[in-house]
């Protein structure tokens, strides 16, 4: 891979461009905005203007709701042979890409995976190392699209996970949609809390609650974009501790401390699941 363009230069988009370089790729910023290209510039991830030639992939850094006409418009304009994105729910954007009639055969969505409840506050050079990266590839990809995609994540320090958009976004609501609506409705509970029963707070809460203080209009443009299998996760979530609720109804009525099976059970399952979240990957030198 010799060069990349960078449609987008926020955030993710710089941190791309510092990981990339890196490796001695030449990498371009494009932005709406012209001063976000040129402090990208200055920052080291790359440089601030069109490529003089095609290059090899273009990453769309940019707003969910604008991929698909960037993406067409890029295409027209034979910006770059492949093209990936970093929107984090895939099946709405390629119902778009396809109704904006874009090349789906050099396409493959992506998103990695940053964590942190505001996203990164600064562009990194290693913000991606060892962190997991989806690539959604269709059965219109094709091998030139997919591959290039490989290689520029694997530069990039990330650790490729190849799923369908439908499995991506069920896969998300698992493991970051559905938490993150949980710990607002643990944290929104606290409102109702008296001062000193919030000044017992201790850590357990503070890391059950940590991605609550997310930007509400981002998220509730995520959760949206993603509903179908947020709510199925919710539902689930729901019957779940309805049932525990009554055990533990009864168990307060009876007095007896055995009763609980269930309870017990859920702490186990917690416990076992909890483990088998795997730390990021130690990134090679």
């Amino acid at each position: 891979m010799r060069s990349v363009v960078i449609v987008g230069a926020g955030v993710i988009g710089r941190s791309v461009g510092l990981a990339l370089r890196r490796h001695g790729v030449t990498t371009y910023l494009t932005d709406a905005d012209p001063e976000a290209a040129l402090a990208g510039e200055r920052c080291g991830a790359g440089f601030a203007a069109r490529p003089p030639r095609q290059a090899d992939i273009a990453v769309l850094a940019v707003p969910p709701d604008q991929v698909a006409p960037v993406l067409a418009e890029h295409q027209k304009l034979g910006t770059a042979r492949c093209y990936t994105d970093v929107s984090g729910v895939k099946v709405p954007l390629h119902r778009e890409v396809r109704a904006y009639g874009c090349d789906l055969t050099s396409l493959v969505s992506g998103a990695p995976v940053v964590g942190g409840g505001q996203g990164p506050a600064q562009p990194r050079a290693d913000l991606f190392d060892g962190r997991p990266w989806a690539l959604t590839p269709t059965e219109a990809t094709g091998n030139l699209a997919l591959n290039c995609a490989l290689e520029m994540v694997a530069l990039c320090g990330a650790v490729s996970v190849l799923l369908a958009p439908e499995a991506h976004d069920r896969a998300v609501a698992l493991v970051s949609h559905a938490p993150h609506l949980v710990a607002s409705l643990v944290a929104a509970r606290l409102l109702g809390g008296d001062e000193s029963a919030v000044r017992l707070a201790g850590q357990d809460l503070r890391d059950v609650t940590r991605t609550a203080d997310g930007d509400p209009e981002r998220w509730a443009e995520i959760l949206t974009a993603n509903a179908g299998p947020v709510a199925d996760q919710l539902d689930d979530w729901a019957a779940e501790a309805q049932a525990m609720a009554r055990e533990l109804r009864d168990a307060a009525r009876s007095g007896d401390a055995t009763g609980p099976v269930r309870l017990r059970e859920t702490l186990r399952f917690g416990a076992a699941g909890r483990a088998r979240i795997r730390e990021p990957d130690t990134p090679r030198p």
